[in-house]
């Protein structure tokens, strides 16, 4: 199947130059860094675990930022 991607102009250099060191095409690059990625992510993983990522379980810091802010400040003071 074909597939297009975008890549920015830094990573398609470093990528196509990694290609010509493993003496393969870019494409065949690519195919295996999907297949080492999907393999480390394993069967039974859960997507739904990345959703989590940064949830401490306390309040939401994009609506409450200042008291977020305010609680962190004083955290910091308090270790000193």
């Amino acid at each position: 199947m074909r597939t297009q991607i975008d890549l920015e102009s830094e990573q398609h250099a470093l990528a196509k130059r990694k290609a010509v060191d493993l003496g393969i095409s870019m494409a065949e690059y690519i195919r295996r860094l999907v297949e080492q990625d999907l393999a480390q992510a394993g069967p039974n993983s859960d997507i739904s675990a990345i959703f989590g990522i940064g949830d401490s379980g306390g309040s939401d810091i994009a609506v409450d930022r200042k008291a977020a802010t305010a609680a962190a400040i004083t955290a910091r003071n308090a270790h000193r």
